[in-house]
């Protein structure tokens, strides 16, 4: 019989322990076999048996350990394992240590998040990246522990505005133990904005269509970047992002309103705005229930205008709240006053709809919904500045009804125009070039009330004057209520109108006039041309008198300077003439412009009242209130007067020397060898060899200069405006010492042509001659120099024939 393979014994664990009934099986067998052995044998078996049975118990006891620390290792395996997914998965900067152990082939990926930084390494990264870094600013009362860190590019090509926001971002201190314990805070970055300006027709649009808008849209630069301060809507971080835009005399604010919402860690833009009086949105208290509102003016003249914004909550996990403009347009009561008084708000008297809203209020026990006290508030806002401009003292009787009837004050408006003929018909022309705002304001209180008196007759004279007598006659008959007595005396004021004459000097265009200006005591009525000839000139309280000399004005058709040789009015109706060519019979306001000592400008409104023509010069009467006493101040330049629609200021950002020569070093080169000619040439610096152009970078480099087409070949001209400390600087002096008259102390501007020649200087011995501002005027194509002379002020445009400023 073959042998068979002895068999392994198998490792004996917990599963495969050997049971009673097996071992009983061995034990009956093996008995069998030792029957006829000795006892010996017996005694041999029983051994063998004990022995087996202590072996199984030890190998099942020793299983059982190994099993359970196995099951323990890998039980605290799969927790760590587990941490380690969830700070991946939550903040992966916090399991970024393991790169360290791990070789770089199972290196962990930390997706968008980067290895934190200092704000050193930041700043230098942007740098790199040719990027410049704002400051920074606190998102809490310890900066160090987060921040909102503004990014600005240099803009190409560029003549103002040139570092834009492109980017927003927040970083906040790193808590690992690694970089916690490092004597410099590391900063990570939690989120970033992406910002862009907004459309230039959007940032126009605020001024009611005075501006034409470009079928290209250009994006305006943003250039600062502010946090709200104060109390706040919490929890978050809100931020004004903005730039300015200058149009004529008014510089234009626009920009966004953006929130930092620190438990989802986002940058949110919330609003874009634009203001035209260049105010910036402010949080105020305007509801009265505990939380203030973004509140931004756009006021234009006397015309308020005012949003709103309250903090609303919404139902979105990145964006939990917005901001929600109050407005009129459904009304928050269905209550048919309510909805009246909504009605007339919207037209523009905002104080005659608050005295209704008042009485409703009072009707409901002196308490409104939500909806509709916020609806209130916002007229409220609008009436207090009605009602202050209302109450002012103003300079022209036009001023004066046009504050009364935007806040409808009907009967005092009345007694303005029944004080004297000269008042009717000033008033005549700002009823005949009015854009709708107090005919849609008579119209709506006409609307709630036709039968009020002194509303049938401002509709009356505005119908006469823009249509006619008949129209206002036969509107007037055709009222059903209207008494003999009332139809007389509202007819007795359309006779005060003299439409004939009115119409006969209407301006077609804006007045557009430039001049300079100077008080004057006394005044003779024969010396001077009126629309009226049979009023008498008279001051107001607080008012005095201007003379204005005018320099240049547009007719209409083209720009005359003076001296006006070949400006010859007809020796009939001449005052007539002249207030319809310079356009001051449909608007004739005038702004008086005064540089006070810290270089800031204050501007007056005056009303043009008298024209005056002798020989060749050109003269204006004005009355406003008087301006300050240090103008005459030889180190300030003189008072200028300019009408609202004459000149739209350009005004290129400077850059220095040094700066441009990244952008074109042979230019610059060229550039600082003709400047430093021509100071020789002035006796600015001293004569003989001209320094190095290293040296020279040294001592210039640091002028700024604006580069821009002044000659309209699209080839740009170099602007550089020189202090009398720069002058100083060369020749080792001190302003003070550097000459005894005071004009040298002023700063003074050297323009060189895409030639590198000099077209304008200043710098022309004794007489004064000081390059003010640039200029755009209407109808040419080239920009003006607006140059400040001896006595007054000129305009100078670019003659190509003649290849100079003239």
């Amino acid at each position: 019989m073959q042998n068979r393979p002895r068999k392994l014994t198998p490792k004996i664990s917990k599963e495969n322990k050997p049971h009673a009934g097996m071992v009983k099986r061995v034990v009956k067998k093996r008995r069998k076999k030792l029957k006829r052995g000795s006892w010996l044998s017996s005694m041999l078996v029983m051994s063998t048996t004990v022995t087996e049975r202590s072996r199984s118990r030890s190998v099942s006891q020793r299983s059982v350990g190994y099993a359970y620390a196995i099951l323990f290792s890998s039980a605290s395996l799969i927790m760590a394992f587990a941490w380690i997914s969830v700070l991946f998965i939550f903040n992966p900067d916090q399991v970024s240590w393991l790169n360290k152990i791990l070789p770089a082939w199972i290196q962990i990926p930390l997706g968008n998040h980067e290895r934190p930084q200092t704000l050193k390494q930041i700043q230098l990264d942007l740098s790199r990246k040719n990027q410049i870094f704002g400051e920074t600013l606190p998102l809490n009362q310890n900066v160090k522990n987060s921040f909102l860190l503004p990014v600005f590019q240099q803009r190409a090509n560029c003549q103002s505005d040139c570092e834009e926001l492109v980017e927003l971002r927040v970083y906040e201190r790193s808590e690992e133990l690694e970089f916690k314990s490092q004597s410099e805070n590391y900063y990570y970055l939690a989120t970033q904005l992406p910002v862009t300006g907004p459309d230039e027709s959007f940032v126009i649009s605020s001024l009611d269509g005075t501006s034409e808008l470009q079928d290209i849209s250009i994006s305006l630069p943003l250039t600062e970047v502010q946090r709200f301060e104060g109390a706040t809507p919490s929890p978050g971080v809100w931020f004004d992002l903005h730039g300015q835009r200058q149009q004529g005399t008014a510089a234009i604010r626009y920009g966004y309103v953006v929130y930092y919402n620190p438990e989802r860690r986002n940058l949110l833009q919330m609003l874009s705005w634009t203001s035209p009086n260049g105010q910036l949105p402010k949080w105020r208290q305007v509801t009265g229930d505990g939380t203030k509102e973004l509140v931004l003016d756009q006021t234009v003249d006397l015309e308020p205008h005012f949003q709103v914004y309250q903090v609303k909550p919404l139902k979105l996990f990145l964006k939990p709240i917005q901001l929600e403009a109050i407005t009129l347009e459904s009304p928050a009561l269905k209550d048919s006053a309510y909805q009246n008084a909504l009605s007339i708000a919207r037209s523009g008297l905002w104080t005659p709809a608050f005295e209704w809203l008042k009485f409703i209020k009072k009707q409901h026990k002196g308490v409104l919904s939500e909806a509709a006290q916020a609806q209130m508030d916002l007229i409220r806002l609008h009436s207090q500045l009605t009602k202050t401009q209302a109450e002012k003292i103003w300079a022209s009787p036009s001023q004066e009804v046009l504050a009364d009837l935007i806040d409808g004050r009907w009967g005092k408006a009345l007694q303005v125009f029944e004080a004297s003929p000269h008042n009717a018909q000033e008033i005549a022309t700002l009823l005949k070039v009015d854009k709708k705002r107090l005919w849609n304001r008579t119209v709506a209180a006409l609307r709630v009330n036709p039968d009020r008196l002194e509303v049938q007759a401002w509709f009356a004279l505005i119908l006469k004057v823009q249509q006619g007598e008949e129209h206002a006659n036969s509107w007037l008959k055709a009222q059903p209520k209207i008494t003999k007595d009332n139809l007389a005396y509202i007819q007795g004021l359309l006779a005060r109108l003299n439409i004939e004459g009115t119409s006969q000097i209407s301006s077609t265009h804006p007045s557009q006039i430039v001049g300079t200006v100077q008080p004057i005591t006394q005044v003779t009525n024969t010396d001077w041309l009126q629309a009226n000839s049979s009023a008498d000139l008279k001051l107001t309280d607080n008012q005095v008198w201007y003379q204005v000399e005018v320099s240049a004005f547009y007719d209409g058709k083209r720009w005359l300077n003076s001296p006006f040789d070949n400006f010859n009015p007809p020796k009939t109706d001449t005052a007539k003439f002249l207030w319809k060519t310079l356009g001051i019979s449909s608007d004739p306001e005038i702004q008086i412009v005064v540089w006070l000592p810290n270089g800031e400008q204050q501007i007056t409104i005056a009303a043009i009242k008298a024209v005056q023509l002798r020989g060749k010069v050109l003269r204006l009467l004005a009355a406003g209130p008087k301006i300050p006493e240090n103008q005459n101040d030889v180190l300030q330049p003189k008072p200028l007067a300019l009408t609202n629609a004459a000149l739209e200021w350009v005004q290129p950002s400077p850059i220095t020397l040094r700066e441009l020569y990244q952008q074109n070093p042979q230019g610059v080169k060229v550039i600082l060898s003709s400047l430093w000619k021509s100071l020789q040439q002035f006796d600015e610096v001293p004569g003989g060899a001209i320094p190095s152009f290293e040296q020279m970078q040294e001592k210039l480099g640091d002028w700024p200069v604006q580069v821009i087409d002044l000659t309209n070949n699209a080839r740009p001209e170099i602007i550089l405006t020189i202090s009398a400390g720069a002058i100083a600087s060369l020749n080792q002096l001190t302003p003070e010492s550097q000459g005894e008259n005071p004009e040298q102390r002023r700063d003074r501007t050297i323009i060189l042509s895409d030639r590198n020649e000099v077209i304008y200087t200043d710098f022309t011995g004794n007489d004064l001659q000081r390059l003010s501002a640039i200029a755009k005027l209407s109808g040419v194509q080239s920009l003006a120099l607006l140059v400040e002379n001896a006595h007054n002020y000129s305009l100078r445009r670019w003659s190509e024939k003649n290849q100079r400023f003239e």
